[in-house]
């Protein structure tokens, strides 16, 4: 086992994931909270600390004093404004980098988690420490299986997502009978999900398919569904979820499986076949 880990939690499921897997296998681990990021159910009975977005330098301080060696960045953050940052001087110093460079979310994460690897930290992805069993896996994952309608749009939105990830602008889209509804951004899947209900047409319901970014780092950010989402895609009126096949964490797998089951949804593998 290796040393503390330190969790840098954003909101949902995956932070509480992680911290459960920590106590089972009883690795030691500290929390590092965000004001109006991190949900606060999160940290209940847990060594922990709350911190704003911007204040960097008292972040690196608070793992380092608690004893952190590696690190796992999990959960979605919010985009903060530029006033809800408020950098410490730390903070100020990797935003003036940061500004050297495309402000997408690739570009950021890379420069982040170099700069934590310069303060000494060995950052690692959820998969590291979960194993690969919170991934999707290739082809049905239920009892429901697309048909051939389905499959073409999961096909298109394939397409459509990847050129998504190439501008770094979202991972996941929403296609029915070959139109896309909508695509992600700043949103996320949520949103994305709810807005699309209204542009729903006749005929059987749209597809959500979530795909990982080309070059994407896999040690943050892999686009992530679970039990929720497929809650949401079956209240808005989806007919299923196509992730890519070992690049997208399904939470509560055993769960969202069987509710998609009971409500008629497909959950589908795409084998990755890039080139």
């Amino acid at each position: 086992m290796s040393g503390k880990l330190g969790i840098i939690a954003g909101g949902k499921d995956l932070p509480q994931e992680v911290i459960k897997h920590c106590r089972a296998s009883g690795r030691p681990y500290f929390v590092l909270a965000f004001d109006g990021q991190t949900d606060p159910e999160t940290v209940i009975d847990s060594d922990h600390a709350w911190v704003r977005l911007g204040a960097v330098g008292q972040s690196l301080k608070l793992l380092k004093q608690n004893g952190v060696e590696e690190l796992v960045m999990v959960g979605p953050m919010k985009r903060p404004s530029w006033w809800e940052i408020r950098p410490d001087t730390k903070g100020a110093f990797w935003l003036a980098r940061l500004a050297k460079h495309a402000f997408g979310d690739d570009s950021m994460f890379r420069i982040i988690i170099d700069e934590l690897e310069k303060e000494g930290f060995r950052v690692i992805g959820a998969e590291n420490l979960i194993g690969a069993s919170i991934l999707a896996t290739a082809g049905p994952m239920g009892k429901i299986t697309p048909d051939e309608q389905a499959l073409q749009d999961i096909q298109h939105g394939t397409k459509v997502a990847h050129l998504l990830g190439q501008a770094d602008v979202g991972q996941a889209v929403i296609v029915q009978g070959g139109i896309v509804l909508g695509v992600e951004a700043v949103e996320g899947t949520s949103e994305l999900i709810k807005r699309c209900q209204s542009l729903h047409r006749k005929g059987p319901g749209g597809v959500l398919v979530k795909t990982v970014k080309p070059d994407q780092d896999r040690r943050v950010d892999l686009p992530t569904i679970g039990l929720e989402t497929v809650k949401q895609a079956h209240a808005h009126g989806l007919r299923g979820i196509a992730v890519e096949a070992n690049s997208v964490q399904v939470l509560q797998k055993r769960e969202a499986v069987e509710y998609a089951n009971a409500h008629g949804l497909f959950l589908y593998g795409i084998e990755n076949d890039r080139t």
